[in-house]
């Protein structure tokens, strides 16, 4: 597959020419899911001569259908751009297609999808990863030059490195989420996957920037990452210990293995420990379904989504929330609206917030020290599909990714090896927040060491 950085440089017969390829490959590929329509020749010739970039299915694009892969919002269709959208657009980038997800993004393996689920590129019977299953497997199937996805707790990074793909989560702010569906508002992200880390980060130049529609877009000037790469620049990396410790046999051995080369071509690794990963699980899981309890209000059938037919007016409601949203939805929005509730909000959502407090600290105290921070994305390959029938087990596939979404800093996924039945394993970078330059020459430092 071309990549991002080679398909800029085309004419505009070829990327047309391509776009033309590329739609007859996801149609005879369509077994794998990653879409969620097949495209026609108005998507071809759609926006021109943009170089075609695929979108999950949660970031608006004006007079498409979008529907956060929910049947509550079946036909709804998206009446202005997101602001990645346009600054894709400015770029001589187009919107090509809508990738498949969890519903509202809420799942770590694209089964909880109204459209089915999304299969792994490297084994069909074993899941993509979650949320943005559909962007990942897209990309790691030869299926899109790159994608865009959204990251809450790892939605970028778990399934990009489920499919053997370049995962990158912004800091907080530095790209907008105006037009992005919202799940958790305080921490979700848009972020690219891409087959290689220089185009993670041309794709990431393209999107940051300010956006005075979005209160949460930080107004700092942005600097060009992808003209200063540098993978020759020594750092200085902390792993954390404890960490490994939880990780499965394969992954830990690739962790081992990566830090190994590392250190021999020059880098520092530092060692440190950081509070059981299950105090992050805990903080997330109250904070992320708080706010999502609070976004999600909106599909009540009046002002967006599907209306179910009842005659009084507690009844629609009732109806069409209980009929339009799945399982998982429904359970984090029970959650959420439980740790909101009267009596329980200072004995939850507060010490949450304390707690995510503290997750930032630590953080802030190892970077004192640190340039980077390299941990495992999952503590395992990519799962089997029913695997995980347990929540909480499921819960858990995101114990490494979460924490650096609650301290709002910048993360990317990057390959690092195989298991022995051949499913990639990721390896994952931290950096202090607004530090991305630093991150993408760490992860390119790996990826030239690992070639």
């Amino acid at each position: 597959m071309i990549t991002l950085k080679e398909a800029l440089k085309l004419s505009p017969e070829e990327i047309v020419s391509l776009k033309q390829d590329l739609a007859k490959k996801i149609k005879e590929n369509s077994d794998i899911g990653a879409y969620v329509e097949q495209l026609t020749d108005t998507d071809i010739n759609e926006y021109g001569v943009g170089v075609p970039i695929a979108i999950k299915d949660n970031i608006q694009v004006e007079g498409w259908n979008v529907t956060c892969s929910s049947k509550i919002l079946q036909g709804y269709v998206a009446p202005y751009n997101a602001t990645v959208i346009d600054k894709m657009l400015e770029h001589n980038l187009a919107p090509f297609g809508r990738t498949n997800m969890d519903e509202f993004a809420m799942g770590s393996s694209t089964e909880t999808s109204y459209y089915g689920k999304t299969l792994n590129p490297h084994n069909p019977n074993c899941v993509p990863g979650g949320s943005s299953g559909g962007s990942a497997a897209a990309v790691g199937a030869g299926l899109a030059i790159a994608a865009l996805g959204s990251d809450t707790g790892g939605s970028i990074r778990q399934p990009a490195a489920f499919c053997g793909c370049v995962g990158m989560k912004p800091t907080y702010g530095r790209v907008s989420r105006y037009g992005l569906s919202a799940y958790s508002s305080s921490l979700d992200q848009i972020g690219p996957i891409t087959q290689n880390v220089e185009d993670a980060a041309i794709l990431y130049d393209i999107l940051a920037g300010h956006e005075p529609r979005d209160s949460t877009s930080l107004n700092i000037p942005h600097e060009k990452v992808s003209d200063k790469l540098d993978g020759d620049r020594k750092l200085t990396i902390a792993v954390i210990e404890n960490y490994l410790e939880e990780a499965g046999d394969e992954t830990k051995k690739s962790i081992q293995d990566s830090i190994k080369a590392l250190e021999e071509a020059g880098h520092k690794i530092i060692y440190k420990n950081m509070i059981n990963s299950k105090y992050d699980i805990a903080a997330y899981y109250v904070v992320a379904s708080a706010e999502a309890s609070t976004n999600l209000s909106r599909y009540d059938g009046v002002r967006y989504g599907n209306q179910a037919e009842a005659t009084a007016l507690k009844d629609m409601y009732l109806k069409t929330k209980s009929e339009g949203f799945g399982e998982e939805v429904k359970r984090r929005i029970l959650l959420g609206t439980f740790v909101l509730s009267s009596g329980y909000y200072d004995d939850y959502y507060i010490k949450a917030q304390k707690a995510r407090h503290l997750i930032k600290d630590q953080f802030e105290k190892i970077f004192q020290e640190a340039d980077l921070i390299f941990t495992p994305v999952a503590p395992t390959p990519a799962f089997e599909f029913g695997s995980k029938k347990d929540p909480l087990d499921m819960y858990l596939s995101d114990i490494y990714t979460i924490a650096i979404n609650l301290a709002g800093l910048p993360a990317i996924s990057v390959p690092i090896g195989n298991s022995s039945e051949g499913l990639p394993i990721g390896g994952q970078f931290i950096a202090k927040a607004f530090d991305e330059q630093t991150l993408f020459d760490g992860a390119l430092s790996l990826e030239n060491i690992l070639k």
